[in-house]
């Protein structure tokens, strides 16, 4: 028996397809069909049956597809932690941030973390921040930084940092001096509003400004990054962190509107963990260290 021959079975079993199989594969039809047929003989029992031109596991068959997706993932894993120690790293660690945060504060802190633990493997996930509390609550991940607080009380977390909103729109052609006035509440009523990018403050701030601005047209863009450039490129305005638009408004390439119609909200940026551990408090440190103002 060989691995290859595992490899195909358990994408035929959960593709129930040899056609797409072999595309997933990247091999031809009829090799698949050999992986299959040479993996029978070796086993002495038939995985797969026909029926009315479509192919079904046998009893044989589902209970090999979940002992062989097991060992395949042992052994993904195995040559995983082989290499890494062949690369010098004694520990994996892993790190899930969502994208609104991912292009701010993760370079930094990055930076400060792994050159103060160079045997570390760090491994990143980006997740939205609705999924990371789960992945720590589960230990898929070892620590998350979201833009939601955790609900589950079992977990461990830290506020990060707190944060104004800005109205942002694309610079104008004027400097201060000669140019005109922002006005606030005539950039909403003639600029699309894009929303949606952040978990926490739309519901809010939608509902203040329907009652206090008339003629807002919402657009839902669900990536701060992706908002960010839509502006950039003069198609619309929107409120969005300092952290995400800081280096933007100090090179001239966004511009903040005054918002004096009523107080912004403030938002936060959550550290979440299962446990306090060595590395994890390691990793607060590195946070604390980095500038995001």
């Amino acid at each position: 028996m060989e691995i290859p021959w595992m490899k195909t079975f358990c994408i035929c079993a959960e593709t129930l397809n040899f056609r797409k199989a072999s595309e997933i594969l990247h091999m031809s039809q009829p090799n698949v069909t050999v992986h299959i047929h040479r993996l029978e003989q070796s086993l002495g029992v038939a995985l797969f049956v026909r029926q009315q031109n479509r192919v079904h596991l046998t009893p044989e068959g589902q209970l090999f597809y979940a002992r062989s997706k097991h060992l395949l993932e042992e052994l993904t894993q195995s040559v995983q932690d082989v290499r890494a120690l062949a690369q010098g790293y004694t520990r994996k660690w892993i790190l899930a941030i969502s994208p609104l945060l991912a292009e701010t504060i993760l370079p930094s802190v990055i930076r400060r973390f792994t050159q103060a633990h160079p045997t570390i493997e760090l491994q990143i996930r980006i997740e939205e921040s609705l999924v990371i509390q789960d992945l720590v609550s589960h230990q898929e991940v070892d620590f998350g930084i979201s833009a939601l607080a955790p609900t589950d009380n079992k977990l461990i977390q830290h506020t990060l940092f707190t944060e104004a909103i800005h109205l942002v729109k694309a610079p104008d052609p004027y400097d201060d001096e000669s140019g005109p006035a922002l006005d606030a509440l005539e950039i909403l009523q003639s600029a699309p509003l894009f929303t949606h990018h952040h978990p926490v403050i739309w519901d809010e701030l939608l509902t203040r400004l329907t009652h206090q601005v008339s003629g807002v047209r919402s657009m839902k863009v669900s990536q701060a990054s992706v908002t960010k450039r839509l502006i950039q490129e003069g198609l619309g305005v929107s409120f969005l962190p300092h952290s995400i638009v800081r280096r933007e408004l100090l090179e001239g390439r966004l511009t903040s509107v005054p918002f004096p119609l009523f107080d912004l909200p403030q938002v936060s940026t959550y550290g979440v963990m299962k446990h306090e551990g060595e590395l994890e408090l390691a990793f607060l440190e590195a946070i604390k260290g980095s500038y995001f103002g």
